[in-house]
């Protein structure tokens, strides 16, 4: 399985699917997502770091760094 580090985080983090996982029976799930923000930027973020963005704004990459 590969993995990618979180933007908010640092945090190495599991991404299913792919090339790794199409000759194989791994259940193995992905444990954060791309995400296209208001400000025009794309940033993966662990789900950790989404439950801890705010629920009132709109995101940009300032919140990101601010994790």
């Amino acid at each position: 399985m590969a993995s990618q580090p979180c933007d908010g985080c640092g945090k190495q983090v599991p991404v299913a699917g792919g090339v790794a996982n199409l000759w194989t029976l791994e259940k193995d799930t992905t444990g954060g997502i791309e995400l296209e923000l208001v400000d025009g930027t794309d940033q993966f973020l662990c789900y950790d770091c989404i439950e801890r963005l705010p629920d009132d704004e709109e995101i940009t990459a300032d919140h990101v760094d601010r994790l």
